[in-house]
């Protein structure tokens, strides 16, 4: 299991020439980068990266965030001439549990990997590290749907005091191989390589599911930490 926090992300599916779009959620092709540059597997080496991209793959959105766009201006490197101004869109404040399922060996060396990652690992883009590790859990003999039922609702804790507890999840999974596709979407988000020479994506299902928000028993949902903005929350209900 693992989980981008709440620094700034972007998750591009199929961002063309100056407009540089985000999804909702974490894609596959993002998730299996990072566990990739993790792992020091280099961009053009499609047989390492092929038993990453056979995992299965599911995402739960525990703080959906707030979709930002951003301007960029560049000059060439050589002749200094100003570049086409390009809109790059991110997601601000957005939390999700995104998990792999495959070979327990293959996943215990991936956790590692996470831990002592060969390349940093970045949300979506190389602008966007993650403020703390992303390791989450390591399960064994167990499915993504229950793990995503019972790994508790990761939301942060300025969100949980501004919202109420959401009756469900959304969740974004993969079809099991005994599972019909009938009623999944199809994306374009399987990775084949990720060379720079020309990276090249297959087509995958995706089902659109919810389970109800896990909440641990006396806690109110995951571990309290330090929240920067609490004392400014303060102020501003006493001068409201």
């Amino acid at each position: 299991m693992r989980r981008p926090l709440e620094p700034k992300q972007s998750w591009g599916a199929s961002s063309r020439f100056t407009r540089r779009t985000t999804e909702s959620a974490p894609t596959k092709s993002g998730v299996i980068g990072l566990l990739a540059a993790a792992a020091g597997i280099e961009r053009g080496d499609d047989q390492r990266l092929a038993p990453l991209a056979a995992l299965r793959f599911a995402v739960r959105m525990d703080q959906p965030g707030t979709r930002i766009r951003d301007f960029h201006t560049a000059h060439h490197g050589v002749t200094g001439a100003s570049m086409p101004l390009s809109e790059r869109f991110y997601l601000a404040d957005a939390v999700f549990v995104a998990a792999v399922e495959g070979d327990h060996a293959l996943l215990t060396g991936l956790r590692a990997a996470l831990r002592t990652p060969v390349y940093p690992p970045y949300l979506g883009r190389r602008s966007c590290p993650p403020a703390e590790p992303v390791d989450l859990a390591l399960y064994e003999d167990t499915r993504l749907e229950d793990v995503l039922a019972s790994v508790p609702w990761q939301a942060s804790a300025w969100y949980r005091r501004r919202h109420q507890t959401p009756q469900a999840l959304t969740v974004l999974r993969e079809t099991a191989s005994d599972e019909s596709a009938a009623a999944a979407d199809v994306q374009r988000d399987q990775p084949v390589t990720f060379d720079a020479a020309g990276r090249r994506h297959a087509l995958r299902t995706v089902v659109t599911d919810s389970v109800s928000t896990p909440i641990t028993s006396g806690s109110g949902g995951p571990q309290e930490a330090h929240d920067p903005f609490a004392v400014l929350e303060a102020l501003e209900n006493e001068s409201a």
